[in-house]
């Protein structure tokens, strides 16, 4: 089984109730959901947020991304936060600022305030997010039982992604866009009564502090490569708005390598990536998630720019691909004994590359059936199937200790590849489209996204194939380093 899992050496604190494994497991899931939620519900409420707060385009692409950078930017501190001072903790504390934001961002009565309020959203969900999968894992009794809830938490992470059009279409056509965030709010609240009560505290923090500084370069180093990518929809790549954050935002990051290789406790001890399962995972989670994380983007957009749905109809009209992801992701444990992780982590990606080809065929005058429903499909069951194996290789040859901080890389390289996915895909559907906002024209460009992102999966299974370590017993629980 994978080291991330082999949490029975680490610190708790006395139990003094008995805890339902199936409640822990509900709690740790739920907490999932809300922060993966949050990265897509958003898209559906975009056109009413920029009417009743005058964002600009580049604006709305910022309502998503200042989540995303965020959560992607500190979930590194806030894995390490929960192996040194409690997963618990860093749970009920990632929870809480998450519902505080929820709120701030719901009420907001202008851009700049949503903006602020997304962030803050984003780095409740970074210290949450670590937790979930760690809190899980030492619940369960290692073996066939916990690979299955790792399903069920991979599964209702993709799910939290998937519904997002749908509890945000049917929360804007009913009520308005800011219950999009005002009902994590409520939410929360029973999640985390629920929370104190009924997990249990662990930790292995062996003395060990947090690596701040490190924390700082690696978020502002993303989030200035982020908005620096962003800047080319507007000023073109050759442009000093362009050029000037992207060289600052890569020279962050290289001091915070630089800090990491020198510094006696590392946010990211750079020996992690020695271990190949861990390197090949996470490069792989990188490129399947700067293609998947813009596919609810433009599909939304899609059906309610150029096919005229309403954010509610547009939510429905992708439910069929939020099941089928969920449907992937509880299916991959049945398949990885036979396949191994390589192979189904391959077949899944694959399958969603097919869909992103298909998708990518779309009209101006699109038929549902075969330009969203049955494309939409294929690419989501791909993404099921492909979550569990990578999520599995990522975390083998972790430590007990490296717990959290694993679980943090594998969402980081997810979200931030999501990130910076969203902003080049942006940028490219902007420089097809130019001036004309005629259906025919964003079309046009919707369509070289869905081709650009096929091209980035199939360089994902060549990625896989190559790099990948052999782990064929991943699903049954066997020790196996995959170093």
């Amino acid at each position: 089984m994978t080291g991330m899992l082999e949490t029975a050496d680490v610190t708790r604190t006395p139990r003094r109730t008995a805890r339902p494994t199936w409640l822990v497991v509900a709690l740790a899931c739920a907490g999932q959901f809300l922060v993966v939620l949050d990265v897509s519900v958003v898209n559906v409420a975009l056109p009413s947020m920029r009417a009743d707060l005058g964002l600009s385009a580049q604006g709305l692409q910022w309502v998503v991304n200042a989540y995303a950078i965020a959560f992607a930017g500190f979930m590194l501190l806030g894995g390490r936060a929960g192996d040194l001072y409690g997963r618990k903790r860093m749970f009920l504390v990632g929870l809480g600022l998450f519902t505080l934001a929820s709120l701030g961002g719901g009420l907001a009565q202008e851009g700049g305030q949503l903006l602020v309020a997304r962030a803050v959203q984003g780095l409740g969900a970074a210290v949450l997010a670590p937790s979930t999968l760690t809190i899980l894992t030492s619940a369960v009794p290692e073996g066939a039982a916990r690979m299955r809830a790792i399903a069920t938490w991979s599964a209702v992470g993709a799910g939290g992604g998937a519904a997002g059009g749908l509890v945000g279409g049917a929360l804007v056509d009913g009520l308005s866009w800011r219950w999009v965030l005002l009902i994590n709010v409520p939410v929360g609240a029973v999640v985390l009564a629920g929370s104190v009560k009924w997990l249990a505290e662990s930790r292995n923090g062996g003395g060990r502090r947090l690596d701040l500084p490190g924390a700082v370069l690696v978020t502002a180093g993303l989030a200035t490569l982020a908005y620096g990518i962003s800047q080319t929809e507007a000023e073109g790549w050759t442009s000093a708005a362009t050029l000037v954050p992207l060289a600052a935002g890569l020279t962050l990051i290289a001091a915070f390598l630089a800090l990491e290789a020198r510094t006696t406790a590392p946010l990211m001890p750079l020996g992690l990536f020695r271990v190949r399962a861990v390197s090949s995972a996470n490069a792989a989670m990188f490129l399947n998630g700067s293609a998947m994380f813009c596919m609810w983007f433009f599909m939304t957009l899609y059906a309610q720019n150029v096919l005229g749905y309403t954010p509610l109809e547009a939510g429905l009209a992708l439910v069929p691909s939020s099941l089928s992801i969920i449907l992937g992701s509880k299916l991959a444990p049945r398949f990885l004994p036979a396949l191994g992780a390589r192979g189904l982590a391959a077949l899944g990606t694959l399958m969603a590359a097919a869909g992103y080809v298909w998708q990518s065929a779309m009209t101006s005058e699109g038929a549902y059936l075969t330009e969203i429903m049955l494309p939409g499909i294929l690419m989501m069951l791909g993404a099921g199937l492909t979550a569990t194996p990578l999520a599995a290789l990522a975390t083998s040859g972790a430590a007990p200790g490296e717990a959290g901080l694993v679980s943090g890389l594998i969402n980081t390289s997810r979200t931030m590849g999501g990130s910076l996915g969203l902003a080049v895909m942006s940028t490219i559907a902007a420089a097809r489209t130019g001036d004309r906002q005629t259906p025919a024209a964003l079309t046009e460009g919707y369509a070289l996204v869905f081709r650009t992102g096929a091209g980035v999966l199939l360089a994902g299974v060549v990625l896989m194939l190559l790099w990948l370590p052999r782990q064929k017993a991943a699903g049954r629980g066997e020790g196996n380093s995959a170093r």
